[in-house]
């Protein structure tokens, strides 16, 4: 349960807290806002959950000449039965500059009433290579395939593929997640692109003036575990999430699925920040 929920953490920074560089990369002017997002139970596969519910934050702010802040909180509990109750408190704090060079992150994960998990460290791509510095968990320096993106460039490589109408998107990204040594392959499948005017579903980002003549794609990101499939050759994705992507960075339906339950994350608050431009 714990390492599911921290490869959420990992996946909602990519869906919501790095979505503006990619925006802004697709062309378009991005939109910092703050956004709220209330989650319930969609189904439990294994029934191995009764009930969920919880909430998400998340606060986005920055430009392309400072680069791009990101603030992120995930609390959630879930009711296995027989009294069995989960409460995770997941809290990320990431920056990361517009060219997708370097990338700075903080992450706490506190599990019902035990010691808060944390994650400290940065990663500068030098090259070839990708330099990580570690000061928690434990301090460690590593180096990565200069082929992995973070997540900022995921998104923006994600917006560029729909824009170009292209349907499959693979690439490996590290966001510091799970104990930050991770590397998680990815697949997107990114759908048919949604008109301004259509929402099956409103809520508060559809009824924005921001966001009124924006076009948004559902898009769906699975992660796999890259070391078991270059081990193992093992298929089955660790975590998957689904969500409609707006052209100027923001998402909406969420839909977390941890493959023996899944969670949707219906937006319930969205406001539009205050934004500086560049110099």
């Amino acid at each position: 349960m714990v390492h599911l929920f921290r490869t959420s953490l990992g996946v909602m920074a990519l869906a919501a807290a790095t979505l503006g560089a990619g925006a802004h990369a697709a062309n378009g002017p991005f939109l910092p806002h703050q956004a709220l997002y209330d989650l319930s139970l969609v189904k439990s596969r294994s029934n191995s959950i009764n009930s969920a519910r919880g909430r998400i934050l998340y606060n986005f702010a920055g430009s392309a000449c400072e680069g791009y802040t990101s603030e992120f909180r995930q609390v959630s509990e879930l009711d296995s039965g027989e009294g069995k109750i989960t409460l995770s408190d997941l809290r990320s704090n990431s920056w990361e500059d517009a060219t997708g060079k370097s990338y700075r992150f903080k992450i706490e994960t506190r599990m019902n009433e035990t010691e808060a998990g944390l994650v400290d460290g940065s990663a500068e791509r030098d090259g070839d290579h990708i330099n990580v510095k570690l000061k928690l968990p434990a301090p460690k320096n590593f180096t990565l395939d200069g082929k992995i993106v973070f997540p900022t460039e995921q998104i923006q490589r994600i917006i560029a593929a729909a824009k170009d109408g292209k349907s499959l998107l693979e690439l490996s990204v590290y966001d510091g997640s799970d104990d930050g040594q991770k590397v998680y392959n990815t697949l997107t499948v990114i759908g048919q692109p949604i008109a301004a005017d259509r929402a099956a579903a409103p809520d508060p980002s559809t009824s924005d003036e921001h966001m009124k003549s924006q076009k948004r794609w559902p898009v769906t990101v699975s992660y796999f575990d890259r070391e078991a499939q270059q081990k193992e050759g093992e298929q089955t994705p660790v975590y998957a999430m689904s969500f409609e992507l707006y052209e100027n960075g923001v998402s909406r339906q969420l839909v977390l699925d941890y493959n023996d339950f899944v969670i949707s994350g219906a937006m319930g608050k969205f406001d539009v920040k205050d934004s500086k431009p560049c110099n």
